[in-house]
């Protein structure tokens, strides 16, 4: 009898909440504007705002949706888990932990999945950025402006970094200073050696420094940090691998050597 109450109770909460939000005309529209106004006024304290602009997702709709997504999973879950476990019959208390615990887990799973996506975007950058350095160079020693060869770059490569180049061309035409797009990029992509290499070339182009010295030296520098990058996860790659010989082929291999011996033993023994 209390399953039956528990269930009803779990479909009849959100019908009261809908009718009572039934103020202009569609409750569903009535419930999401709430729910983006109140996510709208809480702070970012777990740094979503931030990933999501590396991401190129820099509106308030953006975050809002994934806030939504994100709250959505988790009690849409919870709901369905509630319905299983009342419907089971277990108790009250093993029907709250398991609800808390299905929540909590799709909130870190969704969280998680963002911080992938970001990790995910800076190693693409962060190996397109010697070829980029290095077509940029090409353009900037051939005779075209540093603008020029940027949307060169945006125009004909195809990547994240070229994208990022693609951003501050737009910014640049839209009335911005290349200097101030330039470092919107480093601060958008949150990665050492693009944060440098954009330092050096805002500095360079203030200053009046020779450009393609600076632009050779990044390049060099960029291919020395790859190629560092490669040997590190061989390195971790042949670690790997010695898991299984030392486990798995080597017991074995001992195992044949001596299991005629240990047979021979037995007969000598009986």
């Amino acid at each position: 009898m209390l399953t039956v109450i528990l269930i009803a109770m779990l479909f009849a909460v959100p019908g009261g909440l809908l009718l009572a939000l039934d103020s202009h005309g569609d409750p569903f529209k009535e419930l999401e504007r709430r729910a983006k106004a109140s996510i709208g006024k809480t702070r970012d304290k777990s740094g979503i705002r931030l990933r999501l602009e590396e991401l190129g997702l820099n509106s308030e709709r953006d975050y809002q949706d994934f806030r939504i997504r994100q709250f959505g999973y988790c009690a849409a879950s919870s709901a369905i888990v509630m319905v299983l476990v009342l419907i089971f019959k277990h108790s009250l208390l093993t029907c709250l932990l398991t609800v808390i615990l299905i929540a909590s887990f799709f909130f870190v799973i969704i969280d998680r999945d963002l911080t992938t996506r970001v990790n995910r975007r800076r190693e693409l950058i962060e190996a397109e950025f010697p070829a980029v350095v290095e077509m940029l160079t090409l353009a900037i020693a051939a005779g075209e402006t540093p603008m020029s060869a940027m949307l060169r770059i945006a125009d004909s490569a195809d990547g994240e970094l070229a994208r990022e180049f693609g951003n501050v061309i737009i910014a640049v035409r839209t009335g911005e200073p290349l200097h101030l797009g330039l470092d919107a990029m480093g601060r958008r992509v949150k990665s050492i050696m693009i944060r440098r290499f954009i330092d050096a070339i805002i500095t360079a182009t203030l200053r009046g420094a020779p450009l393609i010295e600076v632009l050779s030296r990044h390049a060099v520098e960029a291919r020395a940090n790859q190629r560092n990058i490669i040997m590190a996860a061989a390195g971790k790659a042949e670690i790997s691998m010695m898991i299984p010989v030392v486990f798995l082929i080597l017991p074995i291999s001992i195992l044949f050597a001596l299991w005629p011996s240990l047979t021979n033993l037995n007969l000598y023994a009986s």
